[in-house]
C-alpha cells in the first residue's frame, strides 16, 4: 500500500506537514471555495485545501485578487470547512486586512478562525509584515507565508512574469524565507520563481516550501483547482497542467440537456412520477 493511501484517512495538521517534509513525502495542495467541490477534493486525500483570494478571480470574475473582502473570504472558508474530514484548511487574509496594521491583522485572523472554523491563515510578504505575523502568532493562529509572485502586490510589480530572476531579488527572497521561518510560520508558498532558486530555498528551510510555478524540487505543489480541471482555460501560464477538460464536459452536458428539453426527450417516463 502506498504512503498516500495508507495516510489517506489521517487528519492533516501543521505538525504533520513538517513530518512530511522531514521524510521527503510531497505535500499536495489545491484551492477550494465551496462545499460541493471541497467535499470531492477532501475525499481524494489531498493534504491541504487553500481557500484562496483567487476566489476573487475564479468565483467572482474580478481581474485581480484585490477586490475580495474579509466577509467574503469567511463565507467561502465556512463553506469549505463544513465539507472536510481530513484536509488542513488554510485561508488567505485578503488585501488591506493585514498590511501595515498589526492590530487589524490580528482581528482579521481571529475572525477567520472563529467564524469559519479554518485551521490556519496565509499572508503574502516577507520582513515587511513581521509585526503582523508575530502579533497573529501570539493568538495561536498558524500562518503560512507566501513569497515570489504575490498577487496582492500586482500593481506594484506591474506584471505576472517570473519573480527573483535577478540576483538582488533572489537574495532578498531567500532572506525573507528564512525570516518567515524564524518568525514562526509553519510553511510557505513560493510562486512563479526559478526552479533552482526554489530548490535553494526549500533546502535552506526546516518548514515546507510549497510551489506553484516553482519547479519540482520543493516540498509540495499547489494549483488552482479550476485551472487544473480545465474549467477555466483562458488563463494558461506555463506551470499549469490540465488534468481534465471540464469546460468542454460541462458545455457538452448542458447542450445535451437543452436539446433533450427542446426535443421533448426530457423528462421521460423513468424521470416522471
Amino acid at each position: 500500500m502506498s504512503t498516500a493511501k495508507s495516510s489517506k484517512d489521517k487528519r492533516v495538521t501543521t505538525h504533520r506537514l513538517l513530518e512530511m517534509k522531514e521524510r521527503g513525502e510531497k505535500i499536495t495542495m489545491l484551492t477550494a471555495y465551496d462545499y460541493s467541490m471541497a467535499r470531492i477534493l477532501d475525499a481524494t486525500g489531498v493534504d491541504v485545501l487553500l481557500v484562496g483570494d483567487s476566489a476573487s478571480n475564479v468565483m467572482a470574475g474580478h481581474e485581480t485578487t484585490l477586490p475580495i473582502t474579509l466577509d467574503q473570504m469567511i463565507y467561502h472558508a465556512s463553506s469549505v470547512v463544513r465539507a472536510i474530514q481530513r484536509a488542513l484548511i488554510v485561508v488567505d487574509i485578503p488585501f488591506g486586512d493585514y498590511q501595515g496594521n498589526s492590530r487589524k491583522a490580528l482581528d482579521s485572523a481571529i475572525r477567520i478562525m472563529k467564524e469559519s472554523g479554518a485551521h490556519a491563515v496565509k499572508m503574502e510578504g516577507g520582513t515587511e509584515i513581521r509585526e503582523s505575523i508575530e502579533r497573529i502568532l501570539t493568538a495561536g493562529v498558524p500562518i503560512m507565508g507566501h513569497l515570489g509572485l504575490t498577487p496582492q502586490s500586482i500593481y506594484k510589480f506591474g506584471t505576472y512574469e517570473v519573480r527573483a530572476k535577478e540576483e538582488a531579488e533572489a537574495e532578498k527572497l531567500i532572506e525573507d524565507a528564512k525570516a518567515l521561518e524564524s518568525y514562526g510560520c509553519f510553511a510557505l508558498v513560493l510562486e512563479k520563481i526559478p526552479s533552482a532558486l526554489a530548490k535553494k530555498v526549500s533546502d535552506a528551510l526546516s518548514i515546507p516550501a510549497i510551489g506553484i510555478g516553482a519547479g519540482p524540487d520543493v516540498d509540495g505543489q499547489v494549483l488552482v483547482t479550476h485551472d487544473m480541471l480545465g474549467i477555466t482555460q483562458e488563463f494558461k501560464p506555463r506551470f499549469i497542467r490540465h488534468y481534465a477538460d471540464l469546460q468542454k464536459t460541462i458545455h457538452d452536458a448542458v447542450t445535451n440537456y437543452l436539446n433533450d428539453v427542446k426535443d421533448k426527450n426530457f423528462p421521460g417516463k423513468e424521470e416522471s412520477y
